[in-house]
């Protein structure tokens, strides 16, 4: 039994991808190297194998031994051993000792390595989810936004080219224009949102030309075109017209197709815009184009840097006869029903992480994607909070997207999506 021990030994062997060597000379009787040999409880040899132990002259090799062989040695009683049962780590002292709990089931277990927390995650984050909501003006200077640290009005021929490529060289294709009007095209009944030679729709053209493949998403309203600033043509008392405004947005609609948009977004929140604008879509050759609704847009006050960005505060009273109540929840149900009946392609909650309740609302109830905006209110208050220091900016960015994911939110228009892209393609690498 010895001599066959010994036959097997001096011929080596490979366990579990670790190799014994063949060659006596190696099998040194030491604690502390690659092979151990015991003699006193058993004639038949046996080895302790440390895959973290080289020889002096370099990692163990493979000896080319086949399946056979390993196993013979394996039959004649040389089994390697693997490392010992590591030790038990100590509690710190003073810790009480007490019973293991009579769980059947301990959740913690799932969240014990990166390993398995990364492959029991529900919720992922991508660059391919954002949406860039970017601000053009006329000039030929990238303005800052004191209220939006980080955010500029872009010039239109050299800005916002230049911002486009740097998304898209982290995985961002996907923006939405927001105007910055000259106050003198503006008036009571916007009609310069249909200019097809305005701003959108020369932006439009531009970012086509230079990126075919880019997906334009616009927006749909009167409010920067507004000399009143609201969202719809005013009557004297101060009414917001429904059915009027909603010819006005048709118009504006169609003049964005032409030039290349992607998808029109109406955040208007008038009555019956979403089927009366994808009938007008339709009729003038644009049955490609997708209509991605405000469903649910309440009446917030998160959304005050973004208006003094394009100059669009109400000039009088408030939106509150057209956007939603924030104390309302069933609402959002008939607003939902409604843009889906209509033609809707893509249904959006605004704002975002205050209403984590409605992106869910929708998303339980509807089959069409579902959009969330993280608007400048929400995207400030972060931004403020890293400048005093008083979170970590980064990580309460990435944090806050990833909450309007696992809320239900396909896709998230967000002032973030190029710093938290490149966070991103930065934990990728």
């Amino acid at each position: 039994m010895i001599m066959a021990s010994t036959t097997a030994l001096n011929s080596g062997c490979n366990v579990g991808g670790v190799v014994v060597n063949r060659n006596p000379l190696f099998l040194r009787p030491s604690s502390s190297t690659l092979v151990k040999q015991s003699w006193r409880r058993s004639p038949k040899l046996r080895f302790t194998v440390r895959a973290s132990e080289t020889h002096a002259d370099g990692p163990t090799k493979k000896l080319g031994l086949s399946d056979a062989e390993c196993e013979a040695a394996v039959v004649a009683g040389n089994v390697p051993e693997a490392p010992p049962i590591p030790s038990k780590p100590a509690a710190p002292s003073g810790s009480p000792v007490v019973p293991s709990l009579p769980l059947s089931r301990r959740p913690r277990r799932n969240r014990k390595s990166p390993a398995l927390r990364a492959a029991f995650q529900e919720t992922t984050l991508s660059p391919a989810n954002f949406v860039y909501p970017l601000f053009i003006h006329e000039g030929e200077e990238d303005t800052p936004i004191g209220a939006m640290p980080g955010c500029y009005r872009l010039g239109w021929r050299h800005g916002l080219l230049e911002e486009v490529s740097k998304a898209r060289d982290v995985g961002v294709n996907s923006i939405v224009l927001f105007p910055k009007v000259p106050d003198a095209l503006k008036s009571p009944t916007g009609d310069e949102a249909y200019n097809e030679n305005g701003l959108v729709p020369r932006a439009i053209r531009l970012l086509k030309d230079k990126y075919p493949d880019l997906v334009i998403y616009t927006d749909v309203a009167l409010d920067p075109y507004s000399s009143d600033g609201h969202d719809g043509i005013v009557r004297e008392d101060g009414v917001i017209m429904n059915d009027e405004t909603v010819h006005q947005l048709c118009k504006q609609a169609i003049a964005q197709a032409r030039a290349g948009a992607d998808v029109v977004s109406p955040s208007d929140m008038m009555d019956g815009r979403v089927g009366a604008i994808r009938a007008a879509l339709d009729s003038e050759g644009f049955q490609h184009v997708s209509i991605m609704s405000y469903t649910a847009k309440y009446a917030s006050s998160f959304y005050g840097p973004f208006r003094d960005a394009l100059d669009s505060n109400p000039r009088f009273g408030d939106k509150k006869t057209y956007q939603m109540n924030p104390a309302n929840y069933r609402e959002a149900l008939i607003e939902t029903s409604e843009d889906e009946a209509e033609g809707a392609d893509i249904l959006l909650v605004k704002p975002g992480l205050p209403y984590l309740d409605i992106i869910r609302l929708l998303r339980d109830n509807s089959s069409l994607p579902i959009a969330a905006y993280q608007v400048s209110g929400e995207y400030s208050m972060i931004k403020a909070g890293g400048v005093l220091k008083m979170i970590d900016e980064e990580r309460v960015m990435l944090e806050s997207l990833m909450c309007l994911r696992r809320a239900g939110a396909d896709i998230i228009l967000t002032y973030f999506a190029l710093q938290a892209a490149r966070c991103l393609c930065d934990e990728n690498r």
